[in-house]
């Protein structure tokens, strides 16, 4: 097994994912061992039923991929995946309320997802591609505050994925209170390592197979 799989959430989150390309993803997951499968909420039942024999967790998005509905709405997706078979959640901020200076109720909403989830992990998406250096700094302290377990770069679908200078901003402004998820652009081995080395913990990609093996990527994720 790569050393590299451990920090892999292999992931499929198109809206055209077919039953057949979540039963490859899956497949996939369990040969190589990586940490989870990342898939949409109503994936959630096949995945988990895919991988129940497996130490290859199930990871769904909750808010996605715009975090901008009503926070009781999070709440409410998050405790329907852990009723499915979800161990990990990762929840898209509210960037607009957080771009308002709403700071408590994005302290509220996420507290609110990690209280449904019931201590399963909780990654916060903040899509750094929208927010200045400050205000990632700013969000990351809002996350751990909140008591999330990890802050995430991105969601895929925005206009930039991860960046070397934001994983560095985010694990110098967490520290080691929180872990930090590198996703969007991660496309090789090389790719991987260089998050890690700049403070990543997970990486969120639909390359897995890709980094492990040395293969040519195929995903855009």
């Amino acid at each position: 097994m790569s050393e590299l799989a451990s920090y892999i959430d292999h992931t499929l989150l198109k809206p055209d994912a077919t039953r057949a390309q979540l039963e490859q993803l899956c497949a996939e997951a369990a040969e190589h061992q990586f940490s989870t499968v990342c898939v949409n909420g109503s994936r959630v039942e096949l995945a988990y039923s895919l991988l129940e024999d497996s130490d290859v967790q199930v990871c769904t998005v909750v808010g996605f991929p715009l975090g901008a509905m009503d926070a009781d709405a999070k709440r409410y997706e998050t405790e329907v995946a852990v009723d499915l078979g979800a161990s990990e959640i990762d929840m898209v901020m509210n960037v607009g309320r957080f771009k308002d200076g709403e700071h408590d109720y994005i302290v509220r909403e996420i507290r609110d997802v990690v209280e449904a989830a019931d201590d399963r992990v909780v990654k916060v998406i903040l899509e750094t591609c929208l927010l200045t250096n400050d205000e990632i700094a700013q969000a990351c302290k809002l996350v751990t505050q909140a008591q999330a377990h990890f802050v995430k770069t991105s969601t895929g679908f925005g206009n930039a994925g991860a960046t070397l200078e934001h994983v560095r901003l985010m694990r110098e402004t967490v520290g080691q209170f929180a872990g930090v998820k590198a996703a969007g652009g991660v496309r090789n081995a090389n790719d991987a390592q260089a998050m890690i080395e700049a403070g990543a913990t997970r990486i969120g990609t639909s390359n897995g197979v890709a980094i492990v093996s040395g293969e040519s990527a195929n995903g855009s994720y």
